[in-house]
């Protein structure tokens, strides 16, 4: 696992203050005995030039974004760079079908051959066709191949991957995102019945845009949902306050456009299936929200905030936090397995068995969203839930490992009834113990094996209320067993038994 691995917890070697790797400290005889003449008008004048020549293409290759590729299907959401080829934007085919099957290729002097799920695809370079189970696929460039990886143009991937896959692929090729599937998911968007000021948006899956706002405009940006267009892209309302909005799509990405004569704010409720947009005066702020223990990072945005699960009225007794996400794809647990799916997959079965036994939970991230550490963290101490479960998967181990905080020696930086951001678990590390036995205890009447654990990881130091992290591994040495239902629900009934038998402790926690 990435940086939010329980692993990820070893700190890098450091050197000495006051020497630097591979810096002598000092001159040799034949430096101190050469007279140097030194010009320091001319000697700047030859650092501003270098440094010029160094820094304006830099500006220049700043100005024109990386050209991805945004792939929606049932088994995994992810982008892959794009890259111009004889005056055309072309793709590796391998790279694009790994997250969704087996897949292999090898290259042969000028032919390429590539084997999908037991289908086999003959390419060769500089062909403007291929040859998919023995059947000619026009191409509508010529394929190319570099160091052995095969390149096809993108505008052949409505043609070429439905031979690959035996099902619909469409692509967007004008805003670079392709939908494989019935994957779409749509949205209505109306003024709400008893207040013209309030927009509410309707998703038929849960969705987690980024939020930014500008004079008269409010604009949400879907980068990993597979949002599609509505029939007509300009929606008008009966609202002098958000009289319209507009969606459109570029470089894999869709963005809604709402156009607003007040400032306003964003909830989010129904797992992120709703979003409802209100007149900023009308919500309270961002900081209200908070008890004053609740320590706050500094480099989560306001308008960020604004746009989390925490903002629904909804109050939650447990947060489960799917780990990774986006194009934090986790730990390659094998060819076609991501860390990120395996965790989002047993959130749901997680929250599914803690509400049938009664505990209300917010699964924080229900949707492929990237959401950076301390966002977590602030998103989950927001809600004042009474336990924050952090899920992880690996590939190496059996059963599953407990990890509770290990709180970083720091001199504590408590100011008033505000809490230190790094050290917030401190006070709650007793409960999180308790929790972790309690959860322990569980796995093993199910004869699941268990470690129990502490390390520095992060978030679970930022959170001020009981928290823990849930790594699963594969029973055996199958890692595919990750993501059967069987083995999810197995481990999601032992984790909530174990919520459940220290429910009461952990409820009486104001």
């Amino acid at each position: 696992m990435p940086s939010t691995s329980p692993r990820a917890g070893t700190a890098a070697p450091s050197t000495s203050s006051g020497q630097a790797l591979g810096c002598p400290t000092g001159r040799s005889p034949a430096a101190r005995q050469l007279p140097v003449r030194f010009d320091l008008r001319g000697a700047l004048h030859l650092v501003f030039f270098l440094g010029s020549l160094l820094f304006f293409p830099v500006l220049l290759s700043a100005a024109v974004p990386q050209k991805r590729l945004s792939i929606y299907s049932t088994v995994a959401n992810y982008s892959l760079p794009i890259v111009q080829r004889q005056g055309r934007d072309y793709v590796g085919l391998l790279e694009l079908l790994e997250p969704l099957g087996t897949v292999s290729a090898k290259a042969d002097g000028l032919h390429w051959r590539l084997h999908y799920n037991n289908i086999l695809g003959e390419f060769t370079v500089d062909k403007n066709h291929a040859r998919i189970q023995g059947h000619d696929a026009d191409l509508s460039a010529k394929f190319l191949m570099e160091n052995g990886r095969g390149l096809v143009p993108l505008a052949s991937l409505n043609s070429l991957l439905p031979r690959f896959l035996g099902g619909p692929a469409t692509l967007h090729e004008e805003s670079n995102r392709l939908f494989i599937g019935n994957v779409a998911t749509h949205f209505t968007a109306s003024v709400a019945p008893d207040d013209s000021s309030h927009l509410i948006f309707q998703f038929t899956a849960p969705v987690n845009p980024s939020v930014a706002t500008e004079p008269g405009k409010l604009h949400m940006t879907f980068s990993h949902e597979p949002i599609t267009a509505p029939a007509s892209p300009t929606l008008t309302f009966a609202s002098k306050n958000i009289p319209s909005a507009e969606y459109s799509e570029s470089n894999g990405a869709a963005q809604i456009t709402v156009t607003t004569t007040v400032p306003l704010m964003a909830a989010f409720s129904n797992d992120g299936r709703t979003i409802t947009l209100t007149p900023a005066k009308s919500q309270p702020a961002a900081a209200t929200a908070l008890k004053p223990s609740t320590p706050v990072p500094q480099n989560v945005p306001a308008t960020q905030a604004s746009a989390t699960p925490a903002s629904a009225p909804r109050r939650y007794f447990a947060v489960v936090d799917a780990s990774h996400g986006g194009s934090d794809r986790g730990e390659a647990l094998s060819l076609t397995l991501a860390e990120k799916d395996v965790c989002l997959a047993f959130a749901r079965r997680l929250r599914q068995e803690l509400e049938s036994r009664g505990i209300s939970t917010l699964v924080l991230r229900d949707s492929d969203a990237n959401l950076s550490i301390d966002e977590r963290a602030f998103f989950a101490n927001t809600t004042h839930a009474a336990i924050y479960i952090a899920l992880h998967a690996a590939s190496s181990g059996h059963g599953v490992r407990l990890y509770t905080a290990l709180i970083p020696y720091a001199d504590s930086d408590d100011r008033g009834p505000f809490r230190s951001w790094p050290t917030a678990q401190a006070s709650s590390i007793p409960l999180s113990q308790a929790a972790a036995a309690s959860v322990a205890a569980a796995l093993k009447r199910a004869e699941i094996t268990v470690r129990s654990l502490t390390a520095p990881l992060r978030p679970l130091n930022n959170i001020v209320t009981a928290a823990i992290a849930v790594e699963v591994a594969p029973p055996a040495s199958d890692v595919s067993a990750l993501a059967a239902p069987a083995y999810q629900q197995l481990i999601a009934g032992a984790v909530a038994n174990g919520i459940v038998a220290i429910r009461t402790q952990l409820g009486a926690v104001p």
